[in-house]
């Protein structure tokens, strides 16, 4: 199944204009005609959803969501729009009830997945012939630096006993690997590659604490999450900036 890990979907959508600029990017590579079925496949607290409603005035969102305070979030939002779904659902055992899309956007979700091709089998199944997969999602070499930072943070006391052993849940994808993922769960046409995004965040501590560092912290104490996230942002050069590299990916659902 999909990592779940617990979000705050206000202070994400309060924040997260960064994570939407590359969201639209992925929005901009879907073509679209506005009467389409699109799934948005980890659709956090609907900002691309938000977009991409506009782009299908005849057509229909469904917006899926691991998170339910994200669905809570995108809820309060996006209201109430007779063309669009929202779903608290698992990416691996999705059921969207016999529907076919015609496109499927993902944005910041995929590298929460241990299991690529169960996840794009899935979403395959989703999809009729032909229909368009755009998605973006943090590739390898992706917050390396915040890695290293937290790392060293990690060892030291009393923040040690709460990560002897953890190697945590990240995906990060090399090109290839996805690629060679994607043609074995049923798509063609495939397209991936890695683009260096990083981003200044204008209150570092709040984006680590919302963000980047969130499955850290849940394996703390309340009473040592803040000083945790302190510590590593404290560890970062000036200006702190996340080193976001994405991977880019671009597949047709093959005939089967």
């Amino acid at each position: 199944m999909a990592v779940t890990r617990d979000w705050d979907g206000g202070s994400y959508d309060r924040i997260s204009a960064p994570m939407l600029a590359m969201g639209l990017d992925v929005l901009d590579r879907l073509h679209l005609r506005g009467d389409e079925v699109v799934l948005d496949a980890g659709c956090g607290s609907g900002r691309v959803a938000e977009a991409l409603l506009h782009r299908l005035p005849r057509g229909r969102v469904i917006a899926v969501d691991g998170s339910a305070s994200m669905i809570d979030a995108a809820r309060a939002r996006l209201g109430m729009h007779s063309n669009l779904e929202l779903v608290h659902a698992d990416l691996m055992h999705l059921d969207l009830g016999g529907v076919e899309c015609d496109a499927v956007l993902s944005t910041a979700t995929f590298h929460w997945v241990p299991d690529h091709v169960g996840m794009l089998g899935c979403l395959r199944g989703a999809m009729r012939t032909g229909a368009q997969l755009a998605a973006q999602c943090g590739g390898f070499g992706n917050i390396d630096a915040v890695h290293r930072a937290a790392a060293v943070v990690a060892l030291r006391t009393p923040f040690a006993h709460s990560f002897a052993g953890w190697v945590g849940p990240w995906n990060f994808r090399r090109p290839e690997d996805m690629a060679d993922d994607l043609r074995a769960a049923g798509f063609d046409d495939v397209r991936c590659r890695l683009v260096p995004r990083p981003v200044v965040p204008d209150d570092p501590v709040e984006w680590f604490r919302t963000i980047v560092l969130g499955s850290h912290i849940e394996r703390l104490p309340d009473d040592l999450r803040d000083p945790f996230v302190r510590a590593v942002v404290d560890l970062m050069p000036a200006p702190v900036t996340v080193d976001y590299v994405r991977l880019d990916i671009d597949a047709v659902a093959a005939a089967t």
